[in-house]
């Protein structure tokens, strides 16, 4: 193999590290990632809190509820029950029974008001502990699937790393040198040459060039430096 293939296969391989090192570093960062889940999580908490404050306040009202009606009934036990004949009182005690009645058709008209709203609550609650769920289920296959793709990437890159090793063990220091300061502002510091036209910078080359090129000698492109490279 020329010199300019030895670099340019330094190159592929380079760049195959570069891209599994990325895909560990954007496995690194997903895992363990849970926004998604912490705000469904904190939603579903705080419909719970206040589905347990409203159905707390349709007990007191059902308490009250009883209460009223147990005076409702205790006070037309006396009404109806014969025992009072004094006409000012019988009148006093139809109007206690009818204050109590309104009371009565007022709270049943809450307690039917925050009933409605706690069966609304409980459907929400229970929506968003199915959404939960789901999300939980798809954020543990998502970690599972970024750990085997991470371990993949893993071992390619221990397999990579010592075959770039011995290729770069092959090659004169002057070159290594050459193609690192290049790689310092060019991604790819080797460029194939086809029909006499550098791939990097697209700009057609002198003939004296590729023609040096292809016949294995170290070569950069006059307009991009980097190295020149004929299969």
């Amino acid at each position: 193999m020329s010199l300019p293939g030895q670099l340019y296969r330094l190159q592929q391989l380079d760049l195959e590290l570069q891209r599994q090192q990325k895909l560990i570093n954007d496995s690194n960062e997903q895992l363990n990632k849970d926004e998604g889940l912490i705000e469904a999580e904190a939603e579903l908490t705080s419909r719970k809190q206040r589905l347990a404050e409203v159905e707390k306040r349709q007990k007191v009202v059902e308490w009250a509820l009883e209460d009223l009606q147990e005076k409702t009934n205790h006070l037309s036990k006396k009404l109806y029950g014969g025992a009072i004949k004094n006409p000012k009182e019988l009148v006093n005690l139809e109007q206690e029974a009818k204050d109590l009645r309104s009371k009565l058709g007022s709270k049943e008209n809450d307690l039917l008001e925050l009933m409605t709203q706690v069966e609304t609550m409980q459907g929400e609650v229970k929506a968003s502990a199915e959404e939960l769920e789901q999300l939980s289920q798809e954020w543990h296959q998502k970690q599972e699937n970024l750990k085997q793709r991470k371990s993949g990437a893993e071992s390619k890159l221990a397999k990579l790393s010592p075959d770039r090793q011995e290729l770069a063990q092959q090659i004169s220091r002057e070159a290594l040198q050459l193609y690192e300061q290049i790689r310092l502002t060019k991604q790819e510091p080797v460029a194939k040459v086809e029909q006499g036209r550098c791939q990097g910078c697209r700009i057609t080359l002198p003939t004296s060039q590729w023609q040096r090129a292809k016949a294995g000698d170290l070569v950069q492109c006059s307009s991009c430096n980097r190295v020149l490279y004929l299969e």
